[in-house]
């Protein structure tokens, strides 16, 4: 028997959280006409590349790299193609170590996922391939080659790797709350997107005019957990382009801080 797509509530891991973080808070119906408005001026392209800074508290991290690939052929599909790689520094090697990659393809219409990857080292290691059947609307998971029941998924879900991307292709406005079904090979949610407010911030000297968003919910990796109540946040610029240069969320007993250091293309 199938799983059910559950909408429900999510726990990050530190691991986790870097999956970049999806903010949700209320309910509003998925628009297909506006995302489909919305690629009239895609903000990303090939060779876009974004490194992050990451911090607990006041403990430098390590690094997280966005990266836009070119395009490939995934199942037959000319795909869009992103990638993300993490790597934690010494201090927090001592205890938690990562390095993982992750890889997204979706379809050159920005609709749907179509492949999801993500590899990783360290005291939990992770083979994970999600592949995407559109005509038996199934998403199949399988790790180190053991395979999972297939999940039913949502018309225009996403992988969470993603969820990042699409929500640039919205138009970003104070009060407003986007719905993107989502899935992780596991189960399937609708992730809800809340723009709390336009504000200015300041990283390494340099002033970001920005748009604030808000969830319930912390991180965007292994789905079905519940919250704590503690809301992730993350600043995209109020622009055409809707970078995302800062990211914050309470994990354990403090803070990580993901803050954009260099912009390539």
């Amino acid at each position: 028997m199938k799983q059910p797509c559950a909408r429900t509530h999510y726990r990050s891991l530190f691991k986790q959280l870097i999956i970049i973080p999806i903010m949700i808070i209320s309910l509003v119906p998925f628009c297909l006409t506006e995302h489909t408005n919305a690629l009239d001026g895609i903000p990303f392209h090939q060779g876009e590349k974004l490194k992050f800074r990451a911090q607990w508290g006041f403990l430098p991290a390590g690094e997280v790299i966005l990266e836009v690939l070119p395009t490939d052929i995934i199942n037959g599909v000319p795909s869009y193609h992103f990638a993300m790689i993490t790597k934690t520094n010494k201090y927090i090697d001592l205890f938690y170590k990562i390095r993982e990659r992750q890889d997204s393809y979706i379809d050159k219409g920005l609709t749907h996922s179509i492949l999801y990857k993500k590899r990783s080292e360290g005291k939990h290691p992770r083979d994970v391939v999600v592949n995407f059947d559109w005509e038996k609307k199934e998403a199949a998971y399988s790790s180190f080659g053991e395979k999972m029941r297939p999940v039913s998924i949502l018309p225009s879900s996403f992988d969470p790797l993603s969820l990042l991307y699409v929500i640039r292709l919205h138009q970003l406005a104070e009060g407003k709350v986007i719905e993107i079904p989502v899935t992780d090979g596991k189960r399937c949610i609708d992730v809800k997107v809340k723009v709390s407010k336009k504000e200015i911030i300041i990283l390494a000297g340099k002033e970001y005019e920005t748009y604030l968003v808000e969830s319930d919910l912390e991180t965007i990796g292994d789905i079905g957990k519940e919250a704590d109540g503690d809301n992730l946040k993350i600043w995209f610029t109020a622009n055409e382009r809707k970078i995302p240069v800062r990211i914050k969320n309470k994990a354990g007993i403090g803070s990580f801080i993901f803050e954009l250091i260099a912009l390539e293309n």
